[in-house]
Parts: structure tokens; sequence; C-alpha cells
């Protein structure tokens, strides 16, 4: 008995692992950042780069949409949106702390809610 429960425990396993969602690697996402210029882009695409796994980032001006790709078995959008934060632009999910959007240049301040 013990070894037929043995059996269908390591059974249940192998099924476990194989349904486990497989990460793409080369993921597409479009997230709002909030900044006004091109040090705003500069600073923003850069900390984007500075997260293992991105592979394209892409920060637009007139829309505040940040395009990026990248290896979900390295990392995900949120890392990316965490690692902008930290360097004082909000994004959808993640805001900066006020005292790193205050260390920000005058003409990088942006409306915050």
């Amino acid at each position: 008995m013990k070894n037929l429960i043995v059996v269908l425990l390591v059974f249940l396993a192998g099924f476990s692992a194989q349904a486990q969602e497989k990460k793409n690697k080369n993921a597409k996402y479009v997230t709002e950042v909030n900044g006004n210029c091109e040090d705003c882009q500069k600073r923003i695409q850069k900390a984007a780069y500075t997260v293992p796994g991105v592979k394209s980032a892409s920060w637009n001006i007139e829309t505040h949409e940040l395009s990026l790709i990248i290896n979900e078995q390295k990392t995900t959008a949120l890392d990316v949106k965490k690692a902008i934060a930290n360097i004082g632009h909000d994004t959808d999910e993640v805001k900066a702390s006020n005292e790193v959007y205050e260390n920000l240049h005058e003409c990088c301040k942006y409306e915050r809610d």
C-alpha cells in the first residue's frame, strides 16, 4: 500500500511540474511611466536596462509609454517598474519615493497623482 501511495505521489508531482507555465524569452509589455523630457527618457531607459533580462526599453516622451521586451525567465515587468521608481519616475504600479522624486532636476519633475 505504501508503495502505491509513493508511486501515485511521484506521478502527480510529474504532472505538476509539466503544468507550470512556460516563461517567454521575448515577452512584450507597454507601461506608463511619468516624465517630461529627453533627460527623463535617458534616465528611464538606462534604469530599465540595469535589470537583468531586459532586452529592449524605449520610452516615448509624448505618450509616456515604455515599451519593453524582457526575458521572463530572468525578470518581470514589475522588477523593471521598481527599478524605474527607484530613480524617481512613477509607473502605473510603483510610485517613486518623495525623497527620490525631489532629487530630480526641476525640468524633470512631472505632475504627480
